[in-house]
């Protein structure tokens, strides 16, 4: 008898098809399908020529939710996971692009820092700097203030996250096998739906506000569907800066939060709550880091954009019972210096992990 057992190659193949036969034979893979897909790009059983086919006939077609489920479903088994404490507070994880930004300013360092200061957790992800952008990072931003965040063990992480409450998940060290998709990225000249599916996953398992950020809004509405298949109850989708989750203090921000499925717009108005103004243009580091000390210090162009980010946050968490109060408290912190006696204190902790 002949074996039906297909191998890998083979599985690709019915999956490819799927993907790539046209505007109108085309179609969807299951959940189970997607998830098996990826996987098989992951594991180095798909060749680089289907890889870079599947990549780029699915962005032309466009993932469809069940689809980015399936996917979320296989970075969920292959990557790190970071878990709070029993008595810990629901961490804000944030979902953003991983090529990072090359426009504007970023504000996420800073509102995680008064965050923190004001007793909420944090999970940021990020990688090295990549196509197709090649824009500053995570890693980059924290190093800029002098707090080195790579090199570390999952464990290491882990212990910051239970002593400080934050986490940063750098794919390097803690998800090496989804950077053998980096290449493609380079080749292809576009994002695949890979970068789609940065913004849905987080390693931290247990109850949290994810926050996801957005460009266009059926990339919104995909989200909203593929996450609620993925058992997220509490979202957070953001149209922030360069489609990341810093809002923008130059115009309205455009967000929606989704509990258990059901979608409430929420559009806020920086200019209401005395922190309008310009967003600042990303320049470079060492301008970002005169421009960032400055702002946890309650001054400098990147103030009223730590105070609008960090007081919306902490309104959405839980923590604030109003905008107002949430800016307010946001601005409280830098005044006080609380933020930036957060970062010193994770440069301790840093310091220590060296020495031990």
């Amino acid at each position: 008898m002949t074996s039906t057992v297909l191998s890998g190659r083979e599985r690709f193949k019915q999956h490819l098809r799927k993907v790539g036969s046209g505007e109108h034979t085309s179609k969807g893979m299951s959940r189970e399908e997607a998830a098996d897909a990826l996987n098989l790009m992951l594991e180095g059983e798909a060749t680089p020529a289907q890889i870079g086919a599947f990549l780029i006939a699915h962005r032309i077609r466009r993932p469809e939710p069940q689809e980015l489920t399936g996917m979320l479903d296989t970075y969920r088994i292959h990557g790190p996971v970071v878990r709070s404490k029993a008595d810990q507070r629901s961490p804000l994880c944030f979902g953003m692009p991983f090529d990072g930004r090359t426009r504007t300013a970023p504000i996420y360092p800073l509102t995680a820092l008064v965050l923190l200061a004001c007793g909420q957790p944090v999970v940021l992800q990020g990688g090295n700097r990549m196509p197709i952008k090649y824009g500053v990072t995570a890693i980059d931003l924290f190093r800029a203030l002098d707090l080195e965040l790579g090199g570390l063990p999952l464990t290491a992480v882990q212990d910051g996250f239970d002593r400080n409450g934050f986490a940063l998940i750098h794919q390097p060290d803690h998800f090496p096998i989804a950077e053998s998709l980096i290449s493609y990225r380079e080749e292809l000249g576009k994002r695949p739906p890979v970068a789609s599916l940065e913004l849905l996953w987080t390693p931290h398992e247990g109850e949290h506000l994810l926050v996801s950020g957005f460009v266009h809004p059926p990339t919104e509405s995909r989200a909203w569907e593929a996450l609620k298949l993925a058992g997220e109850t509490d979202l957070l989708t953001v149209k922030g800066l360069e489609g990341g989750t810093d809002l923008p203090i130059g115009r309205a921000c455009i967000t929606a939060r989704v509990r258990n499925g059901a979608a409430e717009r929420l559009i806020l108005h920086p200019r209401d709550h005395g922190c309008h103004d310009a967003d600042v243009e990303w320049s470079d580091e060492t301008t970002w880091k005169t421009q960032a000390l400055d702002a946890l210090g309650n001054s400098g162009p990147l103030r009223d954009a730590v105070r609008w980010n960090a007081g919306a946050y902490l309104w959405f968490s839980g923590i604030s019972e109003t905008l107002d109060a949430g800016v307010s408290r946001a601005e409280a912190s830098l005044q006080d210096g609380n933020a930036m006696d957060c970062l010193d204190q994770l440069q301790g902790w840093r310091s220590n992990l060296s020495i031990r």
